[in-house]
């Protein structure tokens, strides 16, 4: 094979590895950019879930405004959350079933994300009047709370049911959160950091948790490529 042969073929290779390359690239930023969490609005969930008021919705669904008291009787709002990420969940202190799993699976997401100031969670009490400040506090004590990280709440009974409703969509239950209305629900919402949900989990499941930290990633990677 002639030097001249030589130089050509080498000047093939090395055009056709640099032109794999690219393409390589090319292609993975494609499949990259279509991988993205779906955004929910009313007409995306069950019927149902959806308070009769926003279900003429049908995008730009954004969580409401909220004002609640935490374990600590600080005020908590959705300023709070500003650029955050967040985990939303209904409980109640004194529930002895699906409420222990998630508060078990909510307090191991957390030592995940111990140090990511990303990621946040929210509880909402659902029985507001017995779960007074005093009540949350032990509560939070006793389940592992990191102060700043997860807000356990309290505050008006029918705010709180309208968030769940009208907000979150969390619940099949109708009401407006009357004495005897009462939500009892096993989700878990992830919300982004523009007040919009982008999951819901089974919160009683370890393998959603899984599910959960993947939805994160994939999340933080969406807003890692604005």
């Amino acid at each position: 094979m002639s030097f001249f042969s030589v130089k050509k073929s080498l000047s093939f290779l090395i055009i056709f590895a640099v032109f794999s390359a690219i393409a390589l690239t090319v292609f993975y930023n494609l499949l990259s950019v279509d991988k993205r969490l779906p955004i929910y609005s009313p007409s995306d969930v069950n019927p149902k879930l959806v308070d009769a008021s926003v279900k003429h919705i049908q995008k730009n669904h954004k969580i409401a405004d909220f004002s609640l008291i935490n374990q600590n009787g600080d005020t908590i709002t959705n300023a709070i959350y500003k650029d955050k990420i967040y985990i939303a969940d209904f409980f109640f202190t004194r529930c002895k079933t699906i409420c222990i799993a998630m508060a078990y699976n909510m307090s191991e997401l957390q030592a995940h994300y111990k140090d990511d100031t990303d990621i946040m969670f929210l509880s909402h009490s659902v029985t507001p009047v017995m779960d007074s400040v005093p009540v949350l506090k032990a509560y939070a004590e006793k389940k592992g709370v990191i102060d700043g990280k997860w807000n356990v709440t309290t505050g008006p009974k029918k705010h709180i049911y309208e968030l769940a409703r009208k907000s979150y969509f969390a619940v099949l239950d109708e009401g407006n959160g009357d004495e005897n209305d009462f939500i009892h629900t096993e989700q878990f919402v992830l919300v982004d950091k523009d007040r919009r949900i982008r999951g819901y989990y089974d919160g009683t499941e370890k393998e959603d948790m899984k599910k959960v930290i993947a939805d994160i990633a994939m999340l933080k990677e969406e807003y890692n490529r604005k």
